[in-house]
Order: structure tokens, then sequence, then C-alpha cells
């Protein structure tokens, strides 16, 4: 549990552990669905399988140091898990747990066939050689064995990961798997080895494709695209960096951008190319000149019409959601947003387009490398590009219309929870109930399809 308190106010008292979180907002969708089975509700949000491995690597000056890492798939009823890997020093089981579970509702809610999974390493990588890192990948993955694997279990890059370490799993595995089509066992790897034009973009590609459809579907008065839209992105990683660049490509003036230094500030807009060379010339987009500098927190409040948090979970939160002045939030973070903040700002009218549809674009392309991979072919961008816009377009339009659905015969689910028993207190779902509506009905079918083995 945890108490933040702005300075001046009360506190609020949230609990922030993810994995709990995660199952607070599966048993509140699950309420929408009382022919739902409660045997079936308890296996549906629980994981299949959590492995906690310790091992030792050699650095380069010589030290062994010792690393805890997970893995965990949450379902694979429509499919082999699929889920990054994330190297921090706050990796928790819980955090992997929840990661874990909302892969697999993203995956239902984007419609691709994978279920959920995560993995992460206890481990601070600014503290580490490439060789370390090296060495930390491999160990991690020898000791994963055959846990991980193209039908089984696919990882692919996540916080701190990115295509080298891809590269360095896929070769790992592959030496304990000759003479095999191993491609497909971790997807995000580099373009000449297998990987997929368009997936260091996708992500938050598939942001701004879900937030263009959401737009143009009238949820923001005033504006049916992201042309003349005042934007601010919290995190400055690759999903948010990418994202600075796709929505000024498409007329969104970005008003902000921050990383864990702080923030840069210009209300006429930013160039995000010269946010990028300042970023890589400083190592922080703090101090970029013609900016004034803000806390995270400060960017999280500002006056806009678009924010997209990117980077970590729980940074909305009951203590700033009354605060937050955005008119609509595109997440491109997992879990940005605690449950107590999603009900502060339904009431205040902002939408939130969740995590588990905005920011599936890059499990959508990490699917269609795992295709490419097993067909041994490889398409061309705007192939790529194409098919994630249509299945953006068609998640965006099964949530939006869900939510619609669901709120539109709340006196029928009433009466059937009546009838089961339950309290008849149902209220107005918003956009991320809607979406775990879908989502849960989708898996659900496909559990039932295949029949409770033996």
């Amino acid at each position: 549990m945890t108490e933040p308190k702005r300075a001046g106010g009360k506190k609020h008292i949230e609990d922030l552990n993810p994995f709990r979180i995660a199952q607070q907002q599966f048993d509140n969708a699950a309420r929408y669905l009382p022919d739902l089975d409660p045997g079936l509700a308890m296996f549906l949000k629980q994981p299949r399988r959590m492995v906690e491995v310790q091992f030792p690597i050699e650095t380069v000056g010589g030290v062994v140091k010792n690393y805890i890492g997970y893995r965990c798939v949450h379902s694979r009823a429509r499919g082999p898990g699929k889920g990054g890997i994330r190297y921090h020093p706050d990796v928790t089981a819980d955090e992997v747990r929840a990661l874990a579970s909302w892969m697999t509702w993203k995956c239902a809610v984007v419609d691709v066939p994978f279920g959920g999974a995560k993995g992460g390493v206890i481990c601070d990588p600014k503290q580490r050689t490439r060789a370390d890192l090296q060495a930390i990948t491999r160990r991690f993955i020898s000791e994963l064995g055959d846990r991980i694997g193209p039908f089984t279990d696919v990882p692919a890059p996540d916080v701190n990961t990115n295509a080298e370490t891809m590269a360095w799993i896929y070769d790992t595995y592959e030496m304990l798997h000759r003479g095999e089509n191993n491609l497909g066992v971790v997807t995000g790897k580099p373009i000449d080895m297998g990987g997929s034009y368009g997936r260091r973009e996708a992500t938050s590609r598939g942001c701004l494709f879900c937030t263009q459809r959401a737009l143009a579907r009238g949820l923001l008065s005033g504006f049916n695209s992201v042309v003349g839209a005042r934007v601010a992105i919290q995190g400055y990683g690759n999903a948010g960096a990418i994202a600075s660049q796709l929505f000024a490509e498409q007329g969104a003036k970005i008003i902000a951008v921050s990383d864990s230094q702080g923030a840069a500030f210009d209300p006429d807009g930013l160039n995000p190319n010269a946010v990028l060379a300042h970023k890589r010339a400083t190592g922080s987009v703090v101090g970029l000149k013609g900016t004034s500098k803000l806390t995270n927190e400060e960017l999280l409040e500002l006056d806009c019409d678009i924010l997209i948090p990117a980077a970590l979970e729980n940074v909305i939160r009951a203590d700033n959601a009354p605060n937050v002045k955005a008119r609509i939030i595109a997440e491109a973070a997992n879990g940005p947003t605690t449950p107590t903040a999603d009900r502060i700002l339904y009431e205040r009218g902002i939408p939130v387009l969740p995590d588990i549809l905005a920011n599936a674009g890059g499990v959508t392309v990490s699917y269609f490398e795992w295709v490419q991979n097993n067909e041994n072919e490889q398409w061309d961008e705007d192939t790529v590009n194409l098919k994630l816009h249509v299945k953006m377009q068609r998640a965006s339009d099964s949530v939006l219309d869900k939510q619609i659905e669901i709120n539109e015969s709340l006196g029928a689910l009433n009466s059937g929870r009546k009838e089961h028993g339950l309290p008849a207190d149902l209220e107005p779902v918003d956009l991320r109930t809607a979406a775990y509506i879908l989502a849960i009905q989708r898996v659900a079918r496909v559990t039932l399809e295949r029949g409770i083995w033996p």
C-alpha cells in the first residue's frame, strides 16, 4: 500500500501492486459477464506458470554477480505465450505477473493468436557493460531452457532491451536447438536476421492509429484527427521518442516530452528531431534551447489535448488524476493509470484509450514477424504498416462499439445479475472495462471451445 501525498493536500491511499491492479481490472470487467462461470473466471485471471531463476555471471571486471530472473506465462488458450523481457532494478515477480496478464488481454483485444507472457531480470543496465548484458542475457535464456520456444513462449523487447538483446536470445536458443527453424523463438530481432520492418516503430504507430480512429469516431469534440492537437508525452524511451515523431508528422503539436531527469516544454511546439539530437548529445531532453524545464509530475498535469504516458506503471494515480488537464489519454505504456485514477478520469469526462488497446501495435507487428519467420518470408514496410493499420482500426472499433453495447444494455445486465443472485449495481463502463470485457469474452470462448482437458 502507498500513501502518495500532494503538497498541501490530503493523503490518497492506494494499492499500487501491479498484479493486484490487473486482477482488480479483470474482476471489474467480469461483473458485466453474469454468465461467466466463476471457476472459469478464476482460471482465466491466474497465471498458468511462473518461473524464477537465479544465476551468476562473471563481469568484465572479473567480479561474480548474481541475478534473479522471472518468466511468466499467463495464458496459452489462444496461442503461444507472447511478451517482452525487461531489465530493470525494480523488476518484481508481481510486476511480471501483471504484465503477462495484460498481454493476454492485449492479444485478445487486437485479435492475434497469442496468449500473454512476460519476463524480467533484476539488474541496472546503466551499471553494466555491453559484455555484461550479453552474459546476463545468454545465461538467463539458457536457464529458461525449453520453457521458451517458437510455439510455446515467444519473448520480445521491453524496458532496457532492444534488437541486439533479441539477437543474443535467438543465438543462445539456436545453439541449444540446432537444425530447426528457430527464428520465431523471439521477435524484435534485427532486420537482417529475421526481424520485421516496422517493428521498432510499431508500438508508437499503433498508438497513433488507435488515437486517430478514436478521434474520427468523435471521442474528442473539435478534432477528427490529431491535426492541431497539443500533445504531451511522458517518457522518452523507444515508444515516447517515436510517438513524438509520428504524431508530429501527422500534424500534432508536441508541446512537452520527458525522461527520468525531467521534461522539456514549449507551448509553441517542439521539433522532435531537435529533441532527439539533444537527447543523444546530452543524455536527457532537459535543457533543449528554447524550452522550459518541468518535472514529470508537472508534465502529467499540463493543459493539453492528448496526454501519452509512455514510461512505467502507476504514474497517473488518485493523488494527481484530479489535476490532469488533458482532454484524452492514450496509454503507450503498460499500466500507467491506477483503477482509482480511472474512475476519477471517467467521472471528469476524460477518455482513456487503455494500454491493452493503445499500445497493442508492438505485439501485432511481433505477430507479423513471427508469421514471416515461420513462412521464411519478409514483407516490405508498407505491407506491415497497412496490416497494422487494419488491425488497430478494427480493434479500436471493437472496443468503442463494446462500450456502447454494454452501456446501452445496463438494464438487462443488472436483471441478469439479479437472476444469478448477484447485486444489480452495474454502472456505465469506461473504455478500459469495455476492452477487458471484449478480451475476456474472446479468451473464455476459445477456452470452452477447446474443452477442459482431460
